[in-house]
């Protein structure tokens, strides 16, 4: 295969093509839910084995973040690895089938476009239950114009967490660190809260994965702001908004999508927001040209789609790059 170059791009692209064709494979168990499921199997052993203090928190974290790293990429890099030794052609297979698998453009749209339908052929409650499968806040109170926010500020974040930023590591070390960033990233959504549980045991996940995400999310944000050009959105004040508002979240990453989705529809994303029966004071991101509306909703996604294709070009680009820096 080696004389072979141009199968060096194929798991990418064929395994972006069929995500957003077809979306996750139907009848099979998802790789992020064995993920998850290794995730919280750990978590418990782990927590047995250290005292409860803070220091044996912290320990406890560092030990499951380990742990699940190591898994995440030394299981399908061994995998993988035998495959393109004696069965090649098995090998390309499975690492294209791995990144259809791990991409989640369709599925972001699918699962939005569930709210948008509720939203306008259904109730609020309906809306609101539809939005909770997508988001981590409280979504009991929201009113319509904040069950549309909330669905177009996942379509935003996860344009990043969800299809570029995994492309990127797929681009850079195939499927075994795109694997290794979808265990870091899972591992945020499970352990990283800020609550008496997880305040210490989920200090280190959610540290790797703003590291993890600190460059995808900055190359997401603009290729977005490229993307609304193309897209016949609001480019100017995209870039605009970006570079004004891409700060105003906790995290360093999360408001780096969002602030080019807010500048490009022209709308006020964020704001504050109730996780856990707590009101959490967040700033707001973009401006209130216009109120959000269910619209929206299909807005963000045509954003999103063609910032993605915008990635999978940035990304094969950098695979080619790599290929020619290894001889």
């Amino acid at each position: 295969m080696s004389d072979h170059y141009f199968l060096y791009f194929v798991p990418l692209a064929a395994g972006f093509l069929l995500d957003l064709l077809f979306g996750d494979p139907k009848g099979l168990y998802h790789p992020v839910c064995l993920i998850g499921n290794l995730i919280a199997a750990l978590e418990k052993g782990i927590r047995r084995l250290f005292p409860k203090t803070k220091d044996g928190e912290l320990a406890g974290g560092f030990t499951e973040v380990l742990l699940v790293c190591v898994l995440c990429l030394g299981v399908p890099g061994a995998v993988l690895c035998l495959l393109y030794r004696y069965f090649p052609w098995a090998g390309l297979f499975l690492e294209t089938f791995w990144c259809w698998q791990l991409l989640a453009a369709k599925s972001l749209k699918k699962e939005s476009m569930k709210v948008y339908d509720r939203l306008k052929n259904g109730t609020l409650e309906e809306a609101r239950y539809a939005v909770s499968m997508i988001v981590g806040r409280d979504t009991q109170s929201l009113t319509e114009e904040g069950v549309t926010k909330a669905a177009v500020e996942t379509v935003a974040e996860n344009s990043s967490d969800g299809v570029i930023a995994p492309m990127i590591f797929m681009a850079l070390g195939g499927a075994p660190l795109m694997f290794l960033y979808k265990g870091v990233n899972t591992m945020d959504s499970m352990l990283g809260y800020k609550n008496e549980k997880y305040l210490y045991f989920g200090r280190c996940a959610a540290k790797l994965d703003d590291i993890a995400n600190y460059i995808p999310a900055r190359i997401s944000g603009w290729l977005m702001v490229a993307a609304s050009c193309l897209s016949g959105f609001d480019g100017k004040n995209a870039g605009k908004i970006y570079k004004r508002d891409r700060r105003n979240h906790a995290s360093p990453n999360s408001a780096q999508t969002e602030s080019a989705m807010a500048g490009a529809l022209g709308v006020q994303l964020a704001g504050n927001a109730f996780y856990f029966g707590k009101l959490y004071e967040k700033p707001t991101i973009g401006d209130p040209l216009r109120p959000v509306e269910p619209e929206d909703i299909k807005k963000a996604n045509r954003l999103m789609y063609t910032a993605a294709v915008l990635s999978l070009v940035f990304c094969l680009v950098l695979r080619g790059f790599l290929l020619f820096l290894a001889g």
